[in-house]
């Protein structure tokens, strides 16, 4: 069990020392936020943006997966320049690039520029992103200080979804869909205005980095998403589906190839035999596959279904942002205690409880009898899970690999969110072929029963890979 004592010769850090390290996580979680959030507060003014710039609404998608492409292609290279050109380098060059498309966002003209914003802004994410998460376990070592830290930045990062539908829906209502990224500009803006007072400066490995494998990586990584979001829309028998997908598997088994042999790689396989590494790994892909398909089918049976506006929908989940905050602090404290295992698998459990209340949802159903036990519970489990698997995802992890092991799990996190939310959103849709209210609640229904069992192997998975293993 973790202990919070100071290493011999040294003076634990008073509340007084402390301050500024907790400036750090303020900072920090920020662009965690933006970087969560760039996803659900686009999506609450999809419409409107379709509406104004003429996007037919086949290809609205794109302005989503746009992002979530690059965001996810590009991370594992972000989390290895973290620790190879240092962590708050990498981490500003990430924000100002975000913060600069976001500025092109707010101001495209046309379709294919606001696309190129997004794409610009996945990349900056999967810069920041990872060096965000090395620099906060640089700030606190393991121990109760860590967990607390971790505490407030997952809480952050796993409300940042809820909150985002809502802010997008307001922002959306009162001004223009324009208003929803000059709030991410403003908010960049001030993260970038505090680096270099409150972070951490450092330098990198200086090793090299890795490019053969980066370039791999990379571009298999790209493709599959890709590949993968187009045969939700175009079909699996579509060329450039399986063209993508075919090149992906080539890339991506050249990167494995490459980096059993390559002196200094991108990213060291043997982290894999790390159990905790592994465990939040499985726990990612599972955790952000069941939450993205409830907050990508949750708004259109709101608004489909029961007649809900933008901004009530939004409003339903909110509660969502604030249990998770709650419940993902209360997971920080107790962590040193029951270690990271019981968070995980009590965490995912209670998502798939929740879940399955969303899967009982009627056709006319109501608010608090509902909707609102499923968000609650749900919301509790996300906490739990998130600050767990979190912290999993670095222990035992050499301090200079932090960057590339915070890259992986993000990996995890957006491919589950990705590939796995695309899965079950073609599922739904294979379901609900007859486009009746019935059917389509039907579809909503089995994607939710699926992600209920996903979870449930994730959960088995999870303790098979950590049975025996010590608290942490």
């Amino acid at each position: 069990m973790s202990t919070d004592i100071a290493p011999a010769g040294t003076v634990p850090p008073t509340d007084r020392e402390d301050k500024p390290r907790w400036l750090a996580v303020i900072v920090l979680a920020a662009a965690l936020a933006l970087d969560a959030g760039g996803v659900a507060v686009v999506n609450a003014a999809l419409p409107v943006i379709g509406a104004d710039l003429g996007i037919a609404s086949a290809d609205l998608q794109w302005t989503m997966t746009s992002y979530a492409v690059t965001f996810a292609g590009f991370l594992l290279f972000g989390g290895r320049a973290a620790d190879v050109l240092g962590r708050r380098t990498v981490f500003a060059i990430g924000v100002g690039l975000f913060t600069l498309a976001t500025v092109m966002a707010a101001l495209a003209p046309v379709v294919w520029v606001l696309m190129v914003a997004r794409a610009l802004q996945g990349v900056g994410a999967a810069l920041s992103g990872p060096a965000s998460l090395a620099l906060l376990t640089e700030l606190f070592p393991e121990g109760h200080r860590r967990n607390r830290a971790l505490a407030v930045y997952t809480a952050v990062g796993a409300s940042s979804f809820s909150a985002g539908v809502v802010i997008g829906g307001v922002l959306t209502d009162l001004f223009s869909w324009r208003a929803v990224f000059v709030f991410n500009v403003l908010i960049g803006l001030v993260v970038l205005a505090a680096i270099r007072s409150v972070l951490p400066g450092g330098r990198g490995s200086r090793q090299p980095l890795d490019a053969v494998g980066a370039t791999a990586v990379t571009g298999g990584l790209l493709l599959a998403v890709f590949g993968l979001s187009r045969a939700g829309h175009e079909g699996w028998a579509d060329p450039l589906t399986l063209g993508s997908l075919a090149v992906s598997v080539a890339l991506l088994a050249g990167f494995v190839f490459w980096e059993l042999r390559a002196p200094n790689p991108l990213l060291s396989l043997s982290i894999f035999r790390k159990p905790t590494v592994s465990a939040a790994t499985v726990a990612a892909v599972v955790f952000f596959t069941a939450v993205l398909a409830v907050l990508f089918f949750a708004p259109l049976y709101l608004q489909g279904l029961l007649g809900y506006t933008p901004l009530q929908s939004g409003l339903a989940i909110l509660p969502m942002g604030v249990i998770v905050v709650v419940s993902s602090n209360i997971a920080g404290r107790v962590m040193a205690r029951v270690g990271q295992r019981p968070l995980m698998i009590t965490g995912l459990l209670l998502i798939g409880a929740g879940v399955g209340l969303w899967a009982l949802t009627p056709l006319a159903g109501q608010y608090w009898a509902h909707v609102f036990p499923a968000v609650v519970v749900m919301s509790v489990g996300q906490g739990v899970a998130f600050a767990g698997l979190t912290a999993a995802s670095l222990t035992g992890v050499p301090q200079d690999e932090h960057g590339v092991a915070g890259g992986l799990n993000v990996t995890a996190q957006q491919l589950g969110g990705s590939v796995g939310v695309a899965a079950l959103v073609t599922l739904s849709a294979s379901v609900s072929v007859a486009g009746t209210p019935e059917a389509v609640l039907a579809g909503y229904h089995t994607a939710y029963l699926a992600a209920v069992a996903l979870l449930l192997v994730g959960v088995v998975a999870i303790a098979v890979l950590l049975r025996g293993a010590r608290r942490s």
